[in-house]
């Protein structure tokens, strides 16, 4: 395993790197500013558009695109494990550099359900569109009544009459779904509730304006409406109708879809909390520097010394697992790198959770007022621990796949080779 960046990998990492120290960070207290100045508005506000310009002309757009697929030519074409580092350097401005990339969740995994899984018609109407930015997207599949964290739980229906599907349901945290500019709903339900366990769902594709599809609120998280990037909605389905050219990938394939939907989407979470953490410790050596407390900088304090160890220590730890994960993603695809998946998706956002928390402590009260970026990043990375599946549903299931193998450590092949690669059933929010 060579994780050593290629040429490649240099050359995007430096040119993203300029992009967000030089145009990205100066634009957040714009966007502060911007949001202050219109507090009702849920779009994106003009210096994000003037970022996405930027980004375009820099060559900085779609970069996380694979290198093959129906849509190839139209992103970066890099591998997991170039992207990896792409996505961490987005992660140290999460509010902005993403969406000036045209690289924010939860777009990207749409478009990558789009370009995997969409007829040529469909990718037409929508896929094109969410390429080049002229709309957003949201996921609709978590929901209030139902616990789903199990997403054979989902109860809203899809059910066929003639030449329509008839959606009805409730869901929320649809991420985007605020924004003026979202104009599709990826909604899964179910269309067959007697079939196997994990082929009753399906998904549709919805225009936002369709009659009976009703944004009942936005939701916050943990106090933030995240309104600067478009928001998380309820939205209620009251007997919606949709032509049956709208069902994604043939029914019952809903549940495998939202898999494969979910492998990208958690990597490139876990590459962005790394590229967080690297943000807090900055801010705290800064602070640590120019604090005194108890006679001496904070710096010179020995528990502030322990905490920057430690946090090092973690960072440089889970980088090396997140690539390992995004390496066995190019070499021997999702499905087998899929205990590694699980593994990052639970231990980045658990660390970088302590390291932003730590963060806060060396703040003290600044920590957790509006003056300093820390607790809003903490509320985003705290947040991940629910959304792509919760932690304890990754740990089942992880920890079944580790009883299921049979040949000591000793006697198995070497890496990647996997033996019973493990699923998860957890929460595509």
């Amino acid at each position: 395993m060579d994780f050593a960046p290629d040429a490649t990998t240099r050359d995007i990492t430096d040119r993203v790197r300029d992009f967000v120290a030089g145009e990205v960070l100066p634009a957040e207290p714009v966007l502060a500013a911007q949001v202050a100045a219109t507090p009702g508005d849920w779009s994106f506000r003009p210096v994000v558009r003037d970022l996405q310009t930027a980004a375009r002309e820099r060559g900085l757009w779609n970069l996380f695109l694979p290198p093959d697929g129906p849509a190839a030519e139209r992103g970066g074409g890099l591998t997991n494990l170039q992207y990896a580092a792409v996505a961490e350097l987005t992660g140290y401005s999460p509010r902005l550099a993403p969406v000036a990339m045209n690289c924010a969740a939860p777009d990207t995994g749409n478009m990558e359900l789009l370009a995997h899984f969409a007829t040529p018609a469909q990718r037409e109407r929508w896929l094109d569109p969410l390429l080049e930015g002229e709309q957003r997207s949201a996921f609709c599949m978590t929901e209030p009544a139902v616990a789903s964290s199990d997403a054979t739980n989902i109860a809203t229906s899809i059910v066929r009459d003639g030449d329509e599907y008839v959606i009805t349901g409730r869901k929320w945290f649809a991420t985007g779904a605020m924004n003026p500019d979202c104009g599709l709903l990826v909604v899964m339900g179910k269309t067959d509730p007697g079939a196997a366990r994990h082929r009753q769902q399906s998904m549709v594709l919805v225009p936002r304006d369709t009659p009976g599809v009703t944004v009942v609120r936005g939701l916050t998280v943990l106090g933030y409406d995240d309104r600067d990037h478009g928001g998380h909605a309820e939205i209620v389905f009251d007997d919606v109708r949709v032509p049956a050219s709208t069902l994604l990938g043939g029914e019952g394939n809903g549940f495998a879809m939202a898999q494969a939907r979910l492998g990208p989407g958690r990597i490139h979470h876990c590459m962005r909390a790394l590229g967080t953490a690297e943000r807090a410790l900055d801010l705290v050596r800064e602070r640590a520097a120019e604090r005194v407390a108890f006679g001496a900088p904070l710096a010179e304090q020995g528990v502030v010394r322990e905490w920057v160890a430690t946090s090092r220590i973690e960072i440089e730890s889970l980088r090396l697992l997140v690539l390992k994960t995004a390496w066995l993603m190019d070499t021997v695809g999702n499905k087998a790198a899929m205990t590694e998946i699980q593994a990052i998706k639970i231990a980045v956002p658990r660390a970088v959770g302590q390291i932003l928390d730590r963060a806060v402590q060396v703040f003290g009260a600044a920590g957790v007022s509006g003056d300093h970026p820390l607790a809003e990043l903490l509320a985003g990375v705290r947040t991940l621990r629910l959304a792509d599946g919760p932690d304890e549903v990754h740990l089942a299931s992880l920890g079944r796949a580790e009883l299921r193998r049979r040949a000591p450590y000793l006697a198995r092949v070497a890496p990647p080779t996997r033996s019973t690669p493990s699923t998860v059933e957890g929460d595509p929010t």
